[in-house]
C-alpha cells in the first residue's frame, strides 16, 4: 500500500472527523485512517468557536438519544481518552438549561417535553408562577412558563477536540495539515481526494465531515446538499448582578439565548434571519447594542448595567432543509459519506454521529440507528419534521 492509499480519507479534523476516526479506530485498530485538516490550529473552526452548551432538550427521538450519549461518555471521558499518564478534562458543569415558553410555543414544548422524558430524561415544567419565585430578577408577562433540566450544561470545546485528536494519533490515524479542494471519483464511485498542495490521496471510502464547506467539497463530485455557511455572533459581558453565576442557560421563544460563564461573565447570542450567508467571520459590537441588549434587559431588567467584554463570530452548517443533518452513504456515489449540516449542534452530537457512522462503514450492528438523518432524503424531497421548537 502506498504512502498515500488509505482504508478511510476524512475531510476535516472537526469534532465530527475527530469523533468518525476514534470509533472507526477503536472498532477496527489497524485501519489505514488520514484525518485532512485545513487548519490544525482551528482558529475559524465551528466546533472550538461552539459556545459549549449541551443539552437534552431537544424533540425528536434521535436528537435526544444522541445528546444521552454524549453524557454517557462524559461521565467516563478522562479515562476513555486517556493518553499516557494525563486524563483530559473537558471541564463539564451541569448548569441546566431553562427554555422560556409563550403561548405561541406552549403546545410544541410540552411535545418536546413528553419526548424527552419517555426518554427517561429529568426534564421538568415549571409555570410562570414556579419561575418567578425561582427567578425573581427575570421579567416573565406574556410568558407561559418554561422547560428545565438540571443535567444540561456546558464544557469546553477545544479541551474535548484536542483530547480526541491526541488520542487518535496514539492510535495510528494520520493527520494532514491541507485543504481537500476535489473528490475523485470514476464510475459512481469515490476513488480520492485532491488536496490543494497538489498531492491526491487514495481510498474508496472518504467521510466529508468539512463543516461549512462540506458542501462545497461534495460539489466538486455533483452532490447538492441544501447546507448553507451562516455567520453566528456569541457576546460576552460583565455583570454586577450577584448571583448572576449561578443561573442556568437561558433560551427565549426569539432565539436569544444566555449562559453563566466564570464569576461575573455571562455569554449571549441570538441567531437571526438576517445573519448572513458565506464565509464571514466578522464581529460587531452593533447587534449587541442596539439589538441584544435591549431585549436582555427587557427579559432582566438587572442586566441594564452591564458592560461588553469581548466577541466572536462562528459559522453554523445550517441544514435549510430540516435543520437536522445528513448521515450515511450518498446514494448516487459509493464510498462517499456525509456527515453535514449541523446546524449549530455538532458538538453535542459528535460522538453518537462517529459511532454511527464507524459501524456503518464496516458493517456493524447499530447501536443507535441514526438512518432517519439518511442523505436519500434529500433527493426524495422528504425533511424530518420536529416541529417548531427546534432552536437553531
Amino acid at each position: 500500500m502506498g504512502n498515500d492509499q488509505y482504508d478511510v480519507i476524512i475531510v476535516g479534523g472537526g469534532i465530527m472527523g475527530c469523533c468518525s476516526a476514534y470509533y472507526l479506530l477503536s472498532l477496527q485498530d489497524n485501519l489505514r485512517i488520514a484525518i485532512i485538516e485545513r487548519d490544525p490550529s482551528y482558529e475559524r473552526a465551528s466546533t472550538t468557536l461552539s459556545n459549549g452548551n449541551i443539552r437534552h432538550q431537544f424533540a425528536l427521538k434521535e436528537n435526544i438519544q444522541i445528546s444521552q450519549y454524549t453524557f454517557d461518555v462524559l461521565l467516563n471521558f478522562g479515562k476513555t481518552m486517556g493518553v499516557g499518564d494525563s486524563e483530559p478534562n473537558v471541564g463539564f458543569v451541569p448548569t441546566g438549561n431553562l427554555f422560556i415558553v409563550d403561548a405561541k410555543g406552549q403546545n410544541a414544548a410540552k411535545k418536546g417535553l413528553a419526548a424527552q422524558k419517555k426518554q427517561g430524561c429529568d426534564v421538568a415544567w415549571l409555570n410562570a408562577e414556579q419561575l418567578s419565585n425561582q427567578y425573581g430578577m427575570f421579567e416573565l408577562d406574556g410568558y407561559e412558563g418554561g422547560t428545565f433540566c438540571a443535567g444540561d450544561g456546558k464544557l469546553d470545546p477545544y479541551s474535548m477536540l484536542m483530547a480526541y485528536k491526541a488520542k487518535i494519533t496514539q492510535m495510528g490515524g494520520k493527520f494532514i495539515k491541507d485543504e481537500a479542494v476535489s473528490l475523485v471519483s470514476h464510475s459512481n464511485c469515490v476513488e480520492g481526494v485532491t488536496l490543494a498542495s497538489g498531492t491526491t490521496l487514495k481510498s474508496d471510502i472518504i467521510i466529508n465531515c468539512a463543516g461549512a464547506w462540506g458542501p462545497d467539497l461534495a460539489k466538486t463530485a455533483g452532490v447538492e446538499m441544501p447546507v448553507l455557511p451562516i455567520r453566528r455572533q456569541v457576546f460576552v459581558f460583565q455583570t454586577p448582578l450577584e448571583g448572576a453565576n449561578k443561573l442556568p442557560g437561558v433560551f427565549l421563544p426569539s432565539g436569544l439565548y444566555f449562559q453563566p460563564e466564570s464569576h461575573d461573565l455571562v455569554i449571549l447570542g441570538r441567531s437571526m434571519d438576517t445573519d448572513p450567508v458565506g464565509f464571514n467571520f466578522d464581529w460587531e459590537d452593533k447587534r449587541f447594542m442596539e439589538e441584544l441588549w435591549p431585549e436582555l434587559a427587557e427579559f432582566v431588567p438587572a442586566f441594564e448595567a452591564i458592560r461588553m467584554i469581548r466577541g466572536w463570530a462562528g459559522l453554523y452548517a445550517v441544514s435549510t432543509m430540516d435543520n437536522n443533518p445528513f448521515i450515511g452513504q450518498w446514494p448516487d456515489l459509493k464510498g462517499l459519506y456525509l456527515v453535514n449540516g449541523f446546524s449549530g449542534h455538532g458538538l453535542q452530537q459528535g460522538p453518537a454521529v462517529g459511532r454511527y457512522i464507524a459501524e456503518i462503514i464496516l458493517g456493524q450492528p447499530f447501536s443507535l440507528d441514526l438512518s432517519i438523518f439518511r442523505p436519500e432524503r434529500i433527493l426524495d424531497g422528504k425533511p424530518i419534521r420536529e416541529g417548531d421548537w427546534a432552536i437553531v
